[in-house]
């Protein structure tokens, strides 16, 4: 019975945790750049198994009864690319294929897909409220000027046709490793990144968040749902434990 309220109050917990995740997938459909978070949850065993040792002498050592306790196993990012946008900004860009812009931040560089950029008092290329845009050469990329035109390549040019700089876009062999998600859009690494080979840049677009609303509501709902019925079933549990202990005591 005392093992029926470790699961329900395990599996309210987990429900929890993806509804936090969920609602910020939601808020995020309109943020440009933005990668979708999915929660994954799994047994309480197998995460034993997994932070202590082999599963082989783990099973011989705590045996082999099931567990239905669950617990967080990790939050995935979904990398695939979002919905290229018209903007007709003339600071906007967004990359078709592999590959992440380069920000200063006061935290250190950091990688995104968001190209909705603007100048600061400076006249540097900056993501708004996050830092300086970097280039291909890893120095910021001053401009001066919004009246500017710019390549496939990310080369970026004034009126009169000279050089202002070019787009830095770097990969990296393993995002889902590599990079770690931090603040909305942006991503720090953990690997070491490389200039893309073969990316495409758009100007005047921005690549839209691939966060799904339709699909995140589904799931909502289901969280919900899921939710719901783990605490309505421990409050079945909470009145059979009262009525079996006062039964007991009346003997």
């Amino acid at each position: 019975m005392l093992k029926g309220f470790y699961n329900l109050s395990s599996a309210m917990l987990t429900q929890t945790r993806n509804l936090d995740i969920i609602g910020n997938n939601m808020s995020n459909t309109s943020t440009s750049g933005y990668k979708t978070d999915r929660y994954v949850d799994t047994t309480f065993d197998e995460v034993m198994f997994s932070r202590i040792t082999t599963k082989q002498r783990d099973a011989e050592e705590l045996g082999t009864t099931t567990s239905y306790m669950t617990a967080i196993a990790d939050v995935v990012t979904d990398h695939s690319q979002g919905v290229l946008e018209q903007t007709n900004l003339p600071l906007d860009f967004a990359i078709e294929g592999e590959g992440y812009f380069s920000v200063q931040t006061n935290d250190g560089v950091a990688y995104t897909r968001n190209g909705s950029f603007m100048l600061d008092n400076e006249g540097y290329l900056h993501l708004g409220g996050q830092g300086r845009v970097l280039g291909a050469n890893g120095q910021p990329i001053y401009l001066g000027t919004d009246k500017i035109n710019a390549d496939s390549n990310g080369f970026i040019t004034n009126e009169q046709g000279a050089v202002l700089g070019q787009l830095g876009v770097f990969t990296f062999a393993n995002p889902a490793q590599d990079l770690q998600k931090g603040n909305g859009e942006l991503f720090t690494a953990n690997g070491q990144p490389q200039l893309a080979n073969g990316s495409i840049i758009h100007h005047k677009m921005v690549e839209k968040s691939n966060s799904n609303l339709v699909q995140q509501m589904t799931d909502m709902m289901v969280c919900q749902r899921a939710l719901q019925s783990a605490s309505q079933v421990s409050k079945m549990y909470d009145t059979v434990m009262t009525k079996t202990v006062s039964e007991i005591g009346r003997v």
